[in-house]
C-alpha cells in the first residue's frame, strides 16, 4: 500500500476529509492525483472535465506500463527496476546559467516520481547510469573553487545517497577531471559504482568494480518472503579514450562494452545471479555492431542472460525514440525482447522496468517484463527536500561562484539563430580560443602558421528543449554567462591541418542542413533535426559560403553519403582561394580533436593544453574588459533563387531578437515552446 506520507507534499493536507488516507495516497503514488502548481490540492474545489481527462490519460499510462502477471500464479514475484541517467550535476531544480529555479529538470523533481514508483511496489531497486559529476557549474565548482578533499563525500553521491540508490555506473564524463579526481570521488561512495570495460593499462585488470550481486528480499503474491540475487554490471562508451585522451592515455584501456557484457554475464550467473541488470552508459546504436563503437545498448539487449538494460548517453528517451529499429516494441518498452529504458537527461524522466519472476528449482527466472518512462511534473514547484538538503552547501556555493563578474558586453548575446547565420555566441568563443593559442604558440615551431578557430552552437534547442539557448543581456557578464556560452568541461586543443582538411571539416558541418529544392514551392525545412548542433562547427579565420541546394557529403555521424558532393564554395583565406596544401593551426577542444570528424582525422599534429575552453573565454573577457559580441559574418548561404519557402525551428522567444536585414520572419508557434521562422537565402 502507498504510505500516507505521500500526502505530505500538499500544503493544504489538513483540508482532506477522508477516513482512508492510504487509499488517497495510492492515487498520488500512481501519479493520478498531482495537485496544482502552487503545491496545493484544493480538495473542496470541483474537478473539471479537463482535469478528469488528464487523470484518465495518466491512468492509461500506468495501466499500459504494468507487466502482465498470471493472476493464478500467486507465487510469482514482481520486481521493479528504477533508473536515472545523465543527471550532469542537475540535482536541485535550479538553472545555474539563468540563475533561477526551474521545474524542467533536476533530481529533486525526479525524486517525487521515485517515491511514487516505490510506493506502488516494495520489491524495487534504484540505479543511476552515469554522467553524474560534470555538466553544470556545480561540477566545476567542486574541482577548482571548493575542491573535493580526501574523505569528503561528493555532492553528486550525497544526492543519490539521500534517495537510497542501490548502485550506479561510470559515464564518459566521469573521466573529464582525470583518474586521480575520480578515485577521490569513488573513495567515499556509499553504494557500488560499477564499470566492467575499463582496464588498467599496466596490469590488464579491471580498474573498477565490474559487477555486484545484490541480495534483495522480495515478497511474492501470497505475501511470502524470498531472497533474490540481482546481478548488476556497468559499462561505458570506449570513446573515453578519445574524448579524454590527455587524462587516460597510457593509464587505462577501454574495451567494447557489448563484448565485455557478453563475456561477464556467464560469470555473474555462475556467481548465483537470478537476474542480470546492465547499466549501459552507451547510446542505443543500431542493428550493426562495429567493434569499439560507443552506442551498443541495442546489442546488449540481445545478449543471452541479460534481463533488463538501463541506458543513456544520447540524452534521448526510450520508449519513445528509436521506434524504427528492428525488434523494437515501443509499447512494451523492449528491444530484442528485453526491457530497456533511456530516461532522457538532467532528471527529466524516471525509467521504470517491471519484471515478473517465477521459481525455477532453487533459483528464479524472469518470465516477462516491460519498460516505461515517467516524466517529471514541469508545471508544479514540488521538489524533494531530501535531495536539496543533501547538496545544500555545494549548491549555494555554486550560485555565489557563478555570479562573479568577468567583464561587460555592449549588446545582448543569444544563440536563437546560431544555426542559420554567423552568431555572436560562437564568435566570442572562437575569438577567445584564438587569443589564447596565438599567445601559447609564440616561440614555437608553429608560430608562423595562420590560426583558425572552431566553435559550435552548444545551446541551440533541439532535443534539450526550447529553453536551451544562450540568452545573455547587455551589460555585466558573470561566470554563469560564460558557462552558458560553453557548457562542456572541454580543454583547448590545437591541431595542424591542411587547407584540404579544413574544406572537409566544413563539408561535415554543412550536414546540419537539409537539401533545398529551388524548383519547389512547398515549405522546406532548412535544418536537419538528426544532426547534433554541437557538430555544426563554424571555422573563423576563413570565409566561405554554404550551398544548400547541393546534397550533403556526410551524414550526421560522419559517414560519406555522396563523395562528389560540394556544399562549401568560395572558401578563402586572407581574401584568396584557400591553398589545399597550406598548413593551418586550428583551435578546437579535446573532444573534437580526438574524434572521427572528416578533415580532423588527418591532423598531422595535436597540441593539448590542460586549460579549459571556458577558462580561455573568462580570461579573454577579463583582458578585454568590454567586448563587442558582433559576429564577423565570415560564412553565409549561397543565394537560392525562385519562389522557395524555407523555414527553420527555434525558440518562440527568438521573435523578439530577429536581426535587422536578416531575411528572417516569424511564422507560427509549433509545440513545446518552439516556433517556425522563415528565412530568405538571398
Amino acid at each position: 500500500a502507498s504510505p500516507a506520507t505521500l500526502l505530505d507534499r500538499f500544503k493544504d493536507k489538513a483540508d482532506f476529509q477522508t477516513d482512508e488516507p492510504e487509499e488517497l495516497a495510492k492515487s498520488v503514488g500512481l501519479d493520478l492525483f498531482r495537485g496544482y502548481e502552487d503545491g496545493t490540492a484544493k480538495p473542496q474545489q470541483i474537478v473539471t472535465k479537463g482535469q478528469v481527462k488528464k487523470i484518465i490519460d495518466r491512468l492509461l499510462v500506468v495501466y499500459n506500463a504494468a507487466p502482465e502477471v498470471d493472476e493464478t500464479n500467486t507465487d510469482a514475484v514482481s520486481l521493479r527496476i528504477l533508473g536515472t541517467s545523465d543527471l550532469h550535476t542537475n540535482f536541485v531544480n535550479y538553472d545555474y546559467y539563468q540563475d533561477k529555479p526551474t521545474n524542467e529538470f533536476g533530481l529533486a523533481k525526479t525524486a517525487l516520481l521515485i517515491d511514487d514508483a516505490r510506493a506502488e511496489n516494495p520489491n524495487n531497486l534504484l540505479f543511476d547510469n552515469g554522467d553524474l559529476i560534470q555538466g553544470t557549474p556545480l561540477g566545476g565548482y567542486k574541482v577548482s573553487v571548493d575542491p573535493l578533499e580526501k574523505g569528503e563525500l561528493h555532492p553528486a553521491l550525497a544526492a543519490l545517497q539521500s534517495l537510497d540508490f542501490d548502485a550506479s555506473t561510470l559515464g564518459n564524463h566521469e573521466f573529464n577531471y582525470g583518474l586521480e579526481y575520480l578515485d577521490l570521488v569513488l573513495a567515499e561512495a556509499p553504494f557500488p559504482v560499477l564499470n566492467a570495460n575499463v582496464y588498467d593499462a599496466e596490469t590488464g585488470e579491471n580498474r573498477y568494480t565490474p559487477y555486484v550481486i545484490l541480495d534483495k528480499e522480495v515478497v511474492d503474491g501470497n505475501g511470502a518472503k524470498h531472497e533474490l540475487k540481482v546481478g548488476v554490471i556497468g559499462v561505458v562508451a570506449p570513446g573515453i579514450m578519445r574524448w579524454d585522451r590527455f587524462h587516460l592515455e597510457g593509464k587505462v584501456i577501454a574495451e567494447d562494452a557489448a563484448d565485455i557484457v557478453e563475456k561477464i554475464v556467464p560469470e555473474m550467473k555462475e556467481a548465483g545471479a537470478d537476474v542480470v541488470i546492465v547499466l549501459s552508459h552507451s547510446g542505443m546504436g543500431d542493428e550493426i555492431h562495429t567493434k569499439g563503437e560507443d552506442d551498443v545498448a541495442y546489442q546488449i539487449t540481445a545478449i543471452d542472460g541479460v534481463d533488463a538494460v538501463l541506458t543513456g548517453h544520447n540524452h534521448s528517451v526510450f520508449p519513445g525514440d528509436y521506434a524504427d529499429l528492428k525488434n523494437v516494441d515501443s509499447e512494451n518498452g523492449t528491444v530484442n525482447g528485453t526491457p530497456i529504458v533511456m530516461p532522457g537527461k538532467f532528471g527529466s524522466h524516471l525509467g521504470v522496468m517491471d519484471l515478473v519472476l517465477e521459481k525455477d528449482g532453487d533459483s528464479w527466472k524472469v518470465v516477462s517484463g516491460k519498460g516505461s518512462l515517467r516524466e517529471i511534473d514541469s508545471e508544479s514547484d514540488a521538489a524533494s527536500e531530501k535531495v536539496i538538503a543533501a547538496v545544500k552547501e555545494a549548491h549555494e556555493g555554486t550560485i555565489e561562484y557563478v555570479r562573479s563578474p568577468v567583464g561587460k558586453t555592449t549588446s545582448a548575446i543569444t544563440s536563437y539563430f546560431s544555426l542559420v547565420k554567423d552568431d555572436p555566441s560562437i564568435q566570442i568563443v572562437t575569438n577567445a580560443q584564438k587569443w589564447y593559442v596565438e599567445e601559447q604558440l609564440k616561440g614555437s615551431e608553429y608560430e608562423s602558421l595562420p590560426v583558425l578557430s572552431a566553435g559550435a552552437p552548444f545551446k541551440a534547442g533541439g532535443r534539450n528543449g526550447a529553453n536551451y539557448y544562450t540568452d545573455i543581456p547587455a551589460g555585466e557578464v558573470a561566470i554563469k554567462n560564460v558557462a552558458d556560452l560553453y557548457v562542456y568541461d572541454n580543454t583547448v586543443t590545437a591541431i595542424v591541418l591542411t587547407g584540404a582538411d579544413v574544406k572537409e571539416w566544413l563539408e561535415m558541418s554543412a550536414g546540419q542542413f537539409n537539401q533545398i529544392d529551388p524548383a519547389s514551392t512547398e515549405q522546406q525545412d532548412l535544418v536537419n533535426a538528426e544532426f547534433r548542433t554541437y557538430n555544426f562547427d563554424v571555422l573563423d579565420g576563413v570565409t566561405y559560403e554554404v550551398d544548400v541546394t547541393q546534397p550533403a557529403k556526410y551524414d550526421y555521424s560522419g559517414k560519406t553519403i555522396d563523395a562528389n558532393a560540394n556544399r562549401i564554395v568560395n572558401l578563402q583565406y586572407d581574401g584568396k582561394e584557400i591553398d589545399p596544401e597550406q598548413k593551418f593551426i586550428v583551435v578546437t577542444n579535446n573532444y573534437r580533436a580526438s574524434g572521427s570528424f572528416p578533415g580532423v582525422v588527418h591532423a598531422s599534429d595535436s597540441i593539448e593544453y590542460a586549460y579549459e575552453n571556458r577558462e580561455a573565454i573568462m580570461d579573454y573577457m577579463i583582458a578585454e574588459e568590454t567586448i563587442d559580441p558582433s559576429a564577423d559574418g565570415n560564412w553565409k548561404f549561397v543565394p537560392v533563387e525562385g519562389d522557395v519557402k524555407i523555414v527553420f525551428e527555434t525558440s518562440a522567444k527568438a521573435k523578439d531578437y530577429i536581426p535587422a536585414d536578416s531575411g528572417i520572419e516569424f511564422v507560427a508557434t509549433t509545440k513545446d515552446g518552439f516556433a517556425n521562422f522563415s528565412i530568405e537565402l538571398k
